[in-house]
């Protein structure tokens, strides 16, 4: 999960691990229960600051997301089913926002965009 961590990206490192994790909760992929890395195993998987991740995993607890257990670990916590809803429909935003930042960078038009999706996605029912 944390192999996209872009060290070169704008956003800070500990933002882009608690989006990843936020990503993975929506999606199903992370469950009440199921628990992070530790901060000192991810810190050097990532080669960054201890403080970096408990930053992010600061946030996420802000947030509901996660539980830190003093000595125990870091837990996700019991998530609604509408919570998943609207952190998934924050990352299509987050999506689409990238997705035209980088067509503009391309040249490319939100009318070719439309025409590729609906390309796409027409396509995907006669498979």
């Amino acid at each position: 999960m944390f192999e996209r961590i872009d060290p070169r990206s704008p956003t800070p490192i500990y933002a882009q691990i608690a989006a990843l994790v936020r990503v993975a909760v929506a999606a199903g992929d992370l469950t009440a229960g199921d628990g992070l890395p530790s901060v000192r195993a991810l810190a050097t998987r990532l080669r960054v600051n201890p403080a970096t991740v408990v930053q992010a995993y600061r946030e996420l607890e802000v947030e509901g997301l996660v539980q830190m257990r003093q000595g125990a670990g870091t837990f996700v916590t019991d998530v609604t089913p509408e919570r998943r809803a609207r952190e998934r429909a924050t990352d299509a935003r987050r999506l689409v926002r990238e997705l035209l930042a980088e067509s503009a960078r391309r040249g490319i038009t939100a009318s070719d965009l439309k025409h590729a999706f609906d390309a796409e996605l027409g396509g995907s029912k006669s498979e």
